[in-house]
Formats: structure tokens, C-alpha cells, sequence
């Protein structure tokens, strides 16, 4: 069962070298037992339904506006088939996972089967949480949150690497296709999915996050 109970153990009365008296009881550690909201709970379970390899984190304050609840630490996901590694990503938060790694099987794997002819190895990305702002703005980015993943670029199993930069508008029209498809099969499941075409601060990945409503660029 993947809830959890968090465990701290607080003990009372280590601090002096004080011999013990005849008639008093040594203290005893205290436990002190922190749940898993049932909410959280059955997202860890959805996640873990899903086949993905990860690490539930603890919550993190940062301070400013940051920080990290009910995340994950993402390894791996599932394909049809097979399983692929993600790489350099941080903290996401499970909802989101749960988002990314349906996304990436039904509209990034099979995409890739369908149209280039190979399946995913490997989703490469830019990262997830950074204690930002949205870029010209004094609003803290969905990234500041653990809310947010850039990806930049995705391996094949026979080796073929299709980076966002490159392949966008790429003179191959297979990976033109695929570039797009992944785009759109985003745009139809996060709340806001933004590419190249959004301005030339994406033109090296696919932004995706959870904050907002049908926004897709």
C-alpha cells in the first residue's frame, strides 16, 4: 500500500548525565504520526498504477513564494510496452506526474511508434521546480511550485535523439510531425502547454503545467 505513514520519534530527556531515580519511569520516546492526505494518497497510488518508476518527497518550503507539496521525485515511465528513463528532472508535484506520464505513453510513445517508427527510450528535460518568476512579469512561474516541466528533447530506441530546437521545423518531415503531435496530444491534456511557436524563449522546448485552463501555443 503506498500511503504511508510518516513516522517522527522525538525522544524526551537525553541531554544530562542524571542517574536514575528509584521511583521514577525513564521517559519514553514520544510518536508522533503524520498521515498522507487520502487525496495525496490515491494520486501515489495512480502513479504507482501506472508503472512509474519514483520517490514521494517530503514538503518542502522555500520561502518567497516557493516551494514543494505532495511531489515526486520521477525515474521512469511506462510505455506500451517497455519502459523509459526521464532525465534531469526535480521535484514535480504527483498530479502532475500522474499528467506527464499519460502523456508521455499515449501521446508521445505511440506517437513515436506511429510515425517514426521506433519507441521512446527517453524523455529529456530541462528541469521542473525553480523559485522564479514568469519572465517579464513579477508573477511567480508555475515552476516555483514544482508545477511545471520543460521538455527539450526525446531519444528512440534505435538511437535517433529529436530535440524541440532542432526538429520544430525540422526539413525531415517525420520529425516535423512527431514535434507536433506530442504538442497537441499536451495541449489536449495539461492546462498549459507552450512551444516554439509561443515566442523565442521556448523555441528549445515544450513547456507543460497544470495552472491553468485550455492555454496551448
Amino acid at each position: 500500500m503506498l500511503a504511508t505513514l510518516a513516522v517522527t520519534l522525538t525522544l524526551s530527556g537525553c541531554g544530562g548525565a542524571i542517574p536514575d531515580a528509584p521511583h521514577r519511569a525513564r521517559p519514553q520516546p514520544t510518536i508522533a504520526y503524520q498521515p498522507i492526505r487520502p487525496d495525496e494518497g490515491q494520486c501515489l497510488s495512480d502513479l504507482g498504477a501506472k508503472a512509474a518508476g519514483f520517490t514521494p518527497l517530503p514538503d518542502q518550503y522555500y520561502g518567497a513564494g516557493c516551494a514543494t507539496f505532495n511531489a515526486v521525485r520521477l525515474a521512469s515511465l511506462s510505455g506500451d510496452s517497455q519502459s523509459f528513463n526521464i532525465s534531469n528532472l526535480g521535484p514535480v508535484t504527483c498530479p502532475l506526474a500522474n499528467t506527464f506520464a499519460g502523456w508521455a505513453r499515449f501521446g508521445v510513445d505511440r506517437a513515436a511508434r506511429a510515425i517514426l517508427g521506433s519507441p521512446l527510450a527517453r524523455i529529456e528535460t530541462m528541469g521542473s521546480y525553480s523559485c522564479r518568476n514568469v519572465a517579464g512579469t513579477d508573477k511567480r512561474s508555475a515552476h516555483a511550485t514544482g508545477n511545471a516541466i520543460d521538455v527539450a528533447a526525446f531519444v528512440l530506441a534505435d538511437g535517433r535523439r529529436i530535440t524541440v530546437l532542432n526538429g520544430w521545423n525540422s526539413d525531415d518531415p517525420a520529425e516535423r510531425e512527431f514535434l507536433h503531435t506530442v504538442h497537441q496530444s499536451a495541449c489536449r491534456r495539461f492546462g498549459t502547454t507552450l512551444g516554439p511557436d509561443f515566442n523565442a524563449a521556448h523555441r528549445n522546448h515544450l513547456h507543460v503545467d497544470l495552472m491553468n485552463n485550455g492555454v496551448c501555443h
